[in-house]
């Protein structure tokens, strides 16, 4: 058997557990198992690649490995699950960043070998990940600072703006791929694509990040398939196009959850702003003590607890789980509303829930759960603001009209749990904390969700 007969069967071998490994991360219960099978699988796809004969510059390889490993290990044990979505963002950036420099040396190599552009079925994949790896690199940076409350505030940008950087990389593509010879026209081509990454994503706001998310890891995927294509590296080509696709369904997913098209997400950003919710209803806000909201839990049949970013926020889901764990222990149903795009990365919640060890068939999805508030006695809101806003469905002119959110101002009660009465990330006040159903308790989550645990041990 030749040596490549030998990288071509391991290659197969790792896209099978590259499968298996995707296929296993649908449900909590096989996650870490599909993780360990990918991770498996791109170990194989590693060593199939170092043996190819092309590879010699066994030192820079040896480097990466010792910088990678060094700085990826810690980083991932030491963060926390409040912060996770920061560090998705700022490694999937860092896919999209390595992609962009791989076009820069494979463009470079061709000029210095020939003195000319590589053939076309080399230059456009090239390109393609040029645009597609700096755009994903640079709009991950500012995800990520923005998710990390580096950058606060509003950035009102153009659309107009997006659509000429947009314009500007496309006809420098097309000068390079008609013939051009000029590296510095390459380096520009990276220049404006990672000012349209700056700039499609500045203006938006946390409440659409799961998309934005989903859409840079889907942007990243292709990029690296890309670059397969140009280095005819196979396990590129099936890794990249494997994460294009799964980001590309999900971008889908979440888009769809809030009744908004990709297009609308990044160049028609919430928090635009709409009427106050005192203006809708001209009602007032009632607040709560942890000793009632004990008594009303103890004595209700279900339960429906809504988690959102404020609970993740308090790292309060091993005390939600403790207070629920007491009220089924008392002979009360207890329930989680998700909505897809709770929190600031898709599946946010199910995440935080999963590490509290919260069983996975209590978890409902919105279509799932929104039948049975009309039967629900209490709806425990734990900072989640936007997904639970009826202006979604009442108010025309409110950024976030049409979007499907979570039913619980049908339910018999509502307790909010928050620290102030701010507005969400979409920027607007939320109707329903002005509803005669609904008090609301003040505070950080955990502390609140541990003093209610204490009052019910009371009652």
């Amino acid at each position: 058997m030749s040596r490549g007969d030998v990288i071509t069967l391991l290659y197969v071998v790792a896209f099978s557990l590259f499968i298996a490994g995707l296929h296993m991360l649908r449900g909590p219960r096989t996650a870490v198992r599909g993780n360990q099978v990918a991770a498996v699988g791109m170990a194989i796809a590693v060593v199939a690649t170092l043996i190819d004969q092309r590879i010699d510059d066994w030192g820079l390889i040896a480097a990466g490995l010792v910088i990678g490993t060094a700085v990826g290990i810690p980083s991932a044990r030491s963060v926390r699950m409040t912060a996770m979505p920061q560090m998705v963002a700022l490694f999937n950036g860092v896919g999209g960043g390595a992609v962009a420099l791989i076009s820069v040396v494979e463009y470079r190599e061709a000029l210095e070998d020939g003195g000319v552009n590589p053939e076309l079925e080399v230059l456009i994949p090239v390109l393609f990940a040029a645009i597609i790896g700096s755009i994903s690199f640079w709009g991950s940076i500012i995800a990520f600072l923005k998710l990390q409350e580096s950058l606060k505030g509003r950035f009102p940008i153009p659309r107009q703006v997006n659509a000429g950087l947009a314009a500007f990389a496309i006809a420098i593509a097309f000068v390079i791929a008609a013939g051009t010879e000029s590296e510095a026209l390459f380096w520009l081509l990276l220049l404006v694509t990672g000012a349209l990454g700056v700039s499609a994503v500045l203006p938006i706001g946390g409440a659409d990040m799961p998309v934005v998310i989903s859409t840079l890891n889907a942007f990243t995927g292709l990029s690296a398939a890309a670059a397969g294509l140009a280095l005819d590296n196979t396990a590129l080509i099936v890794a990249g196009m494997l994460v294009g696709a799964s980001g590309s369904i999900l971008t889908r997913q979440m888009a769809e959850a809030m009744n908004r098209s990709i297009g609308n997400v990044f160049f028609s950003g919430l928090g635009a702003g709409g009427p106050t919710a005192a203006a809708v209803e001209g009602g007032t806000v009632r607040s709560t003590s942890a000793a009632d909201v004990a008594i009303q839990l103890s004595y209700a049949r279900l339960v429906v607890v809504v988690p959102g970013y404020g609970m993740a926020v308090a790292q309060a889901q091993r005390a939600v789980a403790d207070l629920a764990a007491e009220l089924e222990r008392r002979g009360v149903e207890v329930l989680y509303g998700i909505h897809p795009v709770a929190g600031r990365m898709p599946g946010h919640m199910n995440v935080l829930l999963a590490e509290a060890d919260v069983p996975y068939d209590k978890l409902k999805e919105m279509d799932d759960i929104n039948g049975e508030f009309g039967r629900t006695d209490v709806a425990l809101v734990i900072g989640a603001n936007d997904v639970t806003n009826p202006a979604a469905r009442t108010v025309a002119d409110s950024p976030i009209y049409g979007m499907p959110i979570l039913d619980v101002d049908k339910s018999g009660s509502i307790i909010v749990l928050k620290r102030s009465m701010s507005s969400g990330f979409a920027g607007i006040d939320n109707p329903l904390f002005y509803d005669p159903k609904t008090a609301l308790l003040f505070g950080d989550a955990k502390a609140s969700v541990g003093e209610i645990l204490s009052e019910l041990h009371n009652v």
